[in-house]
């Protein structure tokens, strides 16, 4: 067994890509569905609002993340970000888009102008949840990584079904995400048609998420990761069912827990792996080979009991601050 300090930085990493895609998850939503819930420009300013106070903060996890793993795990890292170099890249590419057309949909009132933007916006949300979703589930699946710990496979070795429907289940997952959480901060019809959308989009991320799980067990058999996966199938089923009855506080709970059960099923299944091979003369990736020095491992924990409290603390604050709904304001008015 791997010891005491790379095991609490593998779960540690495992807690802050979870606390990422829960929170850009929403994100990732509401921006695929800028152009669907909002029928007009005053709708679509209002769904942009929900999320104009956090998106930016969400994004801090991502790099907190990697930064985690550059430092814990640099053998992870480094194989891990360049054997998956051409997907995270259309990752880094969809997120610069992403922030760009936020801070620029708004600077000109021409409709051609928004609505480009708002379609840069479209697809700078959908490509991260999908290659997310694809990359982490390779690595359940394995990957070929040989004696050297060097990725030696291609972008064709990357999309197999079973990371295609993990990208794809986190897609659905995130659309669902987005569209409950829209219906929690707004007003109106915009708030009443994304609740809507939720009941329709509910049974395609369910029937992914299932297939995922079942999928998972085929892949890499694990009792842990088969509890949390049915974990996740149940608080999904949960916040539909809430969703349906107008409780849109615990339907934003139910679809967040699924996010967070969707990502911390990955982690269980790999342990004590972090980039399993399927090579058989290969050499999988673990905890333990893969970690940095003790040394490291404590200075790092050090500085994660003094910052991370301060991050949350702060990140808290704002959710609180802006807990109130978002009323649609007509273009008169604006």
């Amino acid at each position: 067994m791997p010891s005491t300090l790379p095991t609490v930085w593998f779960g540690l990493i495992a807690v802050l890509w979870t606390v990422y895609l829960v929170l850009e998850g929403f994100d990732f939503g509401v921006g695929m569905l800028v152009r669907v819930l909002g029928r007009d420009e005053p709708s679509r300013r209002a769904v942009l609002r929900s999320i104009g106070p956090f998106w930016d903060g969400n994004e801090v996890w991502l790099i907190t993340a990697g930064g985690a793993m550059f430092a814990a795990f640099p053998l992870w890292y480094a194989t891990m970000f360049s054997g998956f170099y051409l997907p995270l890249f259309a990752v880094l590419l969809a997120l610069i888009g992403r922030g760009i057309a936020l801070e620029y949909r708004g600077q000109r009132p021409e409709p051609h102008w928004r609505a480009r933007w708002d379609a840069v916006l479209a697809a700078g949300s959908l490509v991260p949840p999908l290659v997310w979703g694809i990359a982490l589930t390779n690595l359940v699946a394995g990957v070929p990584v040989d004696a050297a710990g060097e990725y030696v496979g291609g972008l064709v070795t990357i999309v197999r079904p079973y990371p295609l429907l993990g990208g794809i289940s986190l897609l659905t997952l995130a659309l669902l995400h987005g569209a409950v959480f829209v219906a929690l901060k707004t007003t109106s019809d915009v708030g009443s048609g994304a609740a809507r959308l939720a009941r329709r989009v509910g049974p395609l991320a369910l029937v992914a998420l299932a297939g995922v799980v079942a999928a998972s067990q085929v892949a890499r058999p694990s009792t842990w990761g088969l509890v949390v996966g049915v974990g996740a199938v149940a608080v999904l089923t949960a916040g539909y069912v809430a969703n349906w009855r107008g409780r849109q506080g615990w339907a934003f709970t139910g679809t967040a827990a699924a996010v967070a059960l969707w990502t911390i099923g990955v982690f269980v299944s790999l342990f004590p792996d972090v980039m399993p091979t399927t090579l058989a003369t290969g050499m999988s990736l673990t905890v333990a080979n893969a970690a940095s020095s003790t040394y490291t491992l404590k200075i790092m924990s050090i500085a994660a009991a003094i910052f991370t409290p301060l991050v949350l603390l702060y990140q808290g604050w704002t959710y609180w601050v802006f807990r109130n709904r978002v009323r649609v304001v007509p273009e008169s008015d604006h």
